[in-house]
């Protein structure tokens, strides 16, 4: 029980040092930042002081909010979450370092594309952590991409994996892997392999729920009519819930991609494309799901529905545009209760919005 603790107290003092310095800290960074429209990821690069953020057309440049910031550890800016920027011409967020030294950095808008697709949704895209395992993506900044191996390499176990195709083609292998005695005696007797648009946050880690250190979603602004994946999938051959015992019932993939409106700290589900499938799948092939947009009815599955917000009204379901997309993939469906079989695979490359 300690060691487990001290693991996790060591993994969480680890995440929490954001820049190293010595003395007063020079580092005068925007690290992260979201404004309101947003679509997809902002830009930033740090040699140039320039950070581009895409929107959409027909938006009102002159009022853009910020609406997340994230700046260098010890810095200070003259913007915060809440402030105006006006990206009918390029912007200025002055950031001042703990040493002092002011850095001018430049925000500049351009115009979103109408059928916008998800950065690196060929998965041909891997980075090495500082842990020296693979996540998806060009580098841990700019990615929209996060796995649960952040907290399963703790237990020296990554459920995600990069997957080679052949011909420069690679993908995304999700295992639901046995996590061993001692893990299974504190109800964690599996991790499942899970791929989704968010990103890990250490400072939530709790080995209880794996989930509450999961920050779910990306900036979107598409309205897709479908879902498009290339996905092969082999159940294990013992669904097991995280106490031990045999469910009566097989292990099932999940596949899904949420269209969701965030403002005012108020979310509401816009579309709704979703597999699950407990079938073996051994041919690697595409599939596409249909968006339904608006309320789901009551012959659509219970687990589809939205469990802590709901739809947005049916009238504006049928024009407006989404502020995020959240999107998962998992071998194992129930894989956040700690509930799924061993050895469950799952494949999936080219995770494509289909616009007709």
């Amino acid at each position: 029980m300690r060691s487990l603790y001290l693991i996790l107290f060591t993994l969480t003092l680890t995440c929490c040092v954001r820049e190293d310095y010595f003395g007063l800290s020079p580092y005068g960074n925007i690290k992260h930042i979201v404004v309101s429209n947003q679509s997809g990821n902002a830009k930033i690069s740090t040699d140039s002081l320039l950070v581009t953020i895409e929107i959409p057309g027909g938006v009102e440049l002159s009022n853009i909010t910020i609406q997340s910031f994230e700046i260098s550890s010890f810095a200070s800016s003259d913007k915060t979450v809440g402030n105006i920027l006006n990206l009918y011409e390029e912007a200025q967020i002055n950031v001042t370092s703990e040493d002092g030294t002011i850095y001018g950095w430049k925000i500049r808008a351009f115009v979103a594309s109408t059928t916008p697709q998800l950065d690196n949704g060929n998965l041909n895209l891997w980075y090495k952590t500082a842990s020296q395992y693979y996540e998806p993506g060009l580098d841990a900044k700019s990615t929209i991409w996060g796995t649960g191996n952040r907290g399963a390499q703790i237990l020296n176990k990554l459920a995600t994996i990069p997957n080679d195709l052949g011909n420069d083609n690679m993908a995304a292998k999700m295992i639901t892997l046995d996590n061993g005695t001692l893990a299974g005696t504190f109800g964690a007797p599996i991790s499942a392999g899970s791929l989704f648009t968010g990103v890990f946050n250490p400072d939530k880690i709790d080995p209880a729920n794996p989930q509450a250190a999961i920050e779910f979603g990306t900036p979107f602004t598409g309205r897709p009519d479908k879902l498009r994946f290339t996905f092969s999938y082999n159940p294990g051959e013992e669904n097991k819930y995280k106490k031990g015992n045999i469910l009566d019932y097989g292990d099932a993939c999940d596949i899904y991609a949420l269209l969701e409106i965030r403002q005012g700290g108020k979310i509401q589900r816009l579309a709704t494309a979703w597999f699950r499938s407990d079938e073996m799948h051994d041919d690697f092939s595409p599939l596409e799901i249909p968006f339904v947009y608006g309320d789901l009815d009551n012959s659509y599955p219970g687990f589809m529905m939205p469990v802590e917000h709901g739809f947005v009204s049916q009238d504006s379901a049928t024009f407006v545009l989404p502020t995020h997309i959240t999107f998962v993939a998992s071998s194992s469906f129930d894989g956040a209760n700690f509930a799924g079989a061993k050895g469950s695979e799952l494949i999936i490359d080219d995770i494509e919005m289909v616009y007709e």
